[in-house]
């Protein structure tokens, strides 16, 4: 399925929080290169994320010539029991519809661009399904790093991530749920956090930064005492996702004094 010396490439371009600042150089010139932008869509509470996808598009690339894909993208069942298997077999329906879209639209020759929130690295499935992609078509991948959402979220605060000589761990909010703080660890980066796990935690001496739409118009950033500020974190996210229909947040937490054993 090659012609000449082309193929199929496949870019994977990292766009921070979606704001056209955030885009590298390099991500940049990689998007004007573009034959096809694949644009997922996921249902119309998430519909503003499509958009931010279309309008940065738009402010970037002046070349009519390229083309914007929209698909629906298949959704994972978050109720099934094993999470692994659930988000491997999620990732091979999304990789059979990223296959039919780019056969449909670039067939054997072309470039093809998907916009990664943040950084294709880091706690995002994009690489994963690339790869299955490989296996069946004669396709190359290029990343294009981007500004993560860890990067956003210390610029926001103007922190720096670490202690002197620290270790961070960058974790989940269901490994929060489910094993709570490692008792080494005095920083924390705290990802996909859809219930903030914070709630569950011992809150005497630990700090936290919490930040939401970072880099776009709608960014909140709040911080403080985890016990005082976690409240107001909890009624700031409800209503700015009741507001605008989806939200994507991060937080970090800081112990600043000893924790009590078993937390």
């Amino acid at each position: 399925m090659s012609l000449g010396n082309r193929m199929i490439e496949v870019l994977l371009i990292g766009i921070g929080t979606g704001h056209p600042d955030h885009l590298t150089l390099e991500a940049v010139k990689a998007l004007k290169t573009a034959d096809i932008v694949l644009i997922p869509l996921k249902g119309t509470e998430k519909s503003e994320l499509a958009d931010v996808r279309r309008r940065l598009v738009g402010e970037i690339v002046d070349d009519p010539g390229v083309r914007l894909v929209e698909f629906e993208m298949p959704q994972r069942d978050v109720v099934d029991p094993d999470y692994l298997a659930g988000v491997e077999d999620w990732h091979r329906h999304v990789a059979a519809t990223w296959k039919r879209e780019i056969s449909t639209q670039v067939g054997s020759d072309g470039r093809v661009a998907l916009l990664v929130w943040g950084d294709p690295s880091l706690y995002d499935s994009t690489l994963r399904i690339a790869a299955q992609l490989t296996q069946s078509l004669p396709l190359k991948v290029r990343v294009i790093p981007g500004i993560t959402s860890i990067q956003a979220l210390t610029a926001a605060h103007s922190i720096p991530l670490n202690e002197i000589g620290a270790s961070v761990l960058i974790t989940t909010g269901r490994r929060v749920r489910d094993q709570g703080w490692p008792p080494d660890i005095n920083t924390m980066v705290v990802m996909l956090d859809g219930s903030l796990s914070f709630k569950g935690l011992e809150t005497d001496g630990v700090e936290i930064w919490w930040g939401a739409y970072l880099g776009l118009p709608e960014e909140i950033t709040i911080s403080g005492p985890l016990g005082e500020t976690g409240p107001k974190i909890i009624a700031a996210r409800s209503e700015a996702r009741a507001r605008n229909g989806w939200i994507m947040d991060i937080y970090i937490l800081r112990r600043t004094a000893p924790m009590h054993e078993g937390v």
